[in-house]
């Protein structure tokens, strides 16, 4: 061991070896030799050498240089990524919020990296690569960190973005120089980490027919890579490449996901409930808030969220304290934090009293049929301030992790779309433009039902939208588009139905409104329990086994 890292010194470090004992060497020997003769020899040969040595290392740089530039491509093809010692991660696999199952399926990673010797005694051979898939901000990077120090082995970081060149050849050579070091550092200790963040920029499917042959850089570096991981080179050193992507797996070419490559493939996934109030734990640590807050209501009221966007929020929720002059963040600070992020900066307006009432009322009427006939929906706030282009707002959030949605749900997000449309007709029989993207998500919600989900009511089943238009009947095509209008009718009628029953409901939140412009969650529900609605709870998401590191 102790000659292979000096082995690997030498290869990493020769070019500065071989320079500094040659210039020492350069020095040493002509002061020795000079040192034998008469004085006025001396001072002589000194001279001259003074006085040509400047011109001598500018016409050496010269030609160094423009050698450099013919042979080895300008630098373009430099390559030199610095080893991240395990030590130096601090990552272990309990410093992972959450992503249980990930982490179980990654610990079994580390143990076959631990365990190599045994595991070539029997005759396995260590994985190849492990592709890691998910959404962005979920943990990967993280995830590879913990990794590499857990096993407590050297860990090489890289985007795919620096292989990209448009100079043909040279990301096939970065790749060359990658494993190259890969390899080495193996062979010092053991095995090795090489962590590609954004895989799909280099593995993305190989273009074969392009008339212009841009794809021809991005094929070589690929190709590199497959013959990389396909260990055709001299030893069998263990370097494992975890892969990060966010894009769809069906993205990435399918040579690079056959068995030999990425052998092991972990999906990273938002985290659950209990997940999300770990997350918000860990983080409300790192500000000073009001111990009055409710973890588990701000996990509750922030389903779908990952944990850098939960990161995001407290820091912003920090910012909105210190303008306001706070000392803590409280769940007012949060809320306002979640606003600003996903509905933009609030913009008062100065509409015309009509124009204010007219928002009040749409808004009312969305908030109404979402509160009360959503299945999976609740309302968040509900606001008649400007953001981002909308004049007013009802800001709803799942009440728990779905990962289907079906016929009721959607006929739900149709009805509450149309509300506002109906709320305006109803009180004044005229409507005004501000439903136009209403109708924009209403219409195409129904259209994927009845062309994409079979989930009309007149027997058609199938993804007609998978079918060419051209080669479908003018008539099929009318019959479908005629059940996506009377999706649309029926759903107009609930919800005149349901706002009629509860007009007394809709003229109170308006009048809130126009009052107060914003009303929050906790307001909501007060005004609702008033008239004898209570909320609906959400289903608790059950405990799962936390992976700790040994």
């Amino acid at each position: 061991m102790l000659w292979a890292r000096f082995r690997l010194l030498w290869q990493r470090h020769w070019l500065w070896i071989v320079i500094v004992v040659g210039s020492t060497m350069a020095i040493l020997v002509p002061m020795w030799y000079i040192s034998g003769m008469d004085e006025a020899t001396r001072k002589y040969i000194i001279g001259i050498n003074v006085v040509s040595l400047p011109w001598g290392i500018l016409q050496t740089l010269i030609f160094v240089g423009f050698l450099y530039l013919l042979q080895y491509g300008g630098g373009f093809a430099r390559f030199k990524k610095g080893k991240v010692k395990a030590e130096e991660v601090r990552v272990k696999f309990v410093d992972v919020i959450g992503l249980t199952e990930a982490k179980r399926e990654a610990w079994e990673v580390v143990q076959l990296i631990v365990d190599r010797t045994r595991l070539k005694k029997i005759g396995g051979k260590i994985l190849r690569g492990v592709l890691m898939v998910g959404p962005p901000g979920c943990g990967k990077t993280m995830l590879a960190k913990a990794i590499a120090t857990e096993a407590g082995i050297p860990f090489l970081s890289v985007a795919g973005s620096e292989f990209v060149e448009i100079f043909v050849g040279v990301g096939a050579a970065r790749v060359r120089k990658l494993f190259k070091q890969a390899r080495q550092y193996a062979r010092a200790y053991g095995a090795a980490i090489i962590f590609i963040d954004e895989l799909d920029v280099i593995g993305r499917t190989r273009v074969f027919y392009d008339a212009f042959g841009g794809s021809s850089e991005g094929n070589s570096t690929l190709n590199q890579l497959l013959v990389e991981m396909d260990g055709l080179v001299e030893g069998d050193d263990h370097v494992v490449v975890v892969g990060a992507t966010n894009a769809a797996e069906d993205v990435l070419d399918v040579a690079l996901l056959r068995p030999g490559r990425f052998d092991r493939k972990i999906f990273i996934g938002r985290p659950n409930l209990e997940e999300r109030e770990k997350i918000f734990e860990y983080y409300l640590k790192k500000v000073q808030f009001d111990p009055q807050l409710e973890v588990g209501r701000l996990a509750r009221k922030s389903v779908y969220k990952t944990p850098a966007e939960i990161e995001n929020i407290i820091k912003e929720s920090a910012l909105i304290a210190t303008r306001n002059k706070k000392d803590l963040v409280s769940y007012k600070e949060i809320s306002e934090a979640i606003e600003r992020i996903e509905l933009g900066v609030a913009h008062r307006l100065n509409m015309t009293p009509h124009e204010r009432e007219t928002t009040a009322y749409h808004e009312a009427g969305h908030l109404i049929v979402m509160y009360l006939h959503h299945p999976t929906d609740d309302v968040f706030k509900a606001s008649i301030i400007q953001r981002g282009g909308a004049l007013g707002v009802v800001h709803s959030v799942p009440r728990e992790e779905l990962y289907t949605t079906d016929r009721n749900a959607m006929l739900a997000d149709i009805k509450v779309s149309l509300s506002g449309y109906m709320a305006e007709k109803l009180k004044y029989g005229v409507t005004s433009d501000g439903v136009s993207s209403d109708f924009t998500n209403a219409m195409k919600k129904a259209h994927a039902m009845v062309w994409n989900f079979g989930m009309g009511t007149n027997g058609f089943v199938g993804n007609f939208s998978a079918i060419p238009k051209e080669q479908l009947s003018e008539s099929l095509k009318e019959k479908l588009n005629m059940e996506t209008s009377e999706i649309m009718k029926h759903c107009l009628t609930d919800v005149e139905s349901v706002l009629k029953s509860e007009w007394a409901l809709v003229e109170r939140f308006a009048k809130e409104l126009i009052a107060r412009e914003e009303l929050d969650y906790d307001e909501i529900v007060s005004i609702f329990m008033e008239y004898g609605k209570s909320p609906r709870m959400i289903r608790p998401v059950p405990p799962r086994p936390e992976l700790t590191s040994q």
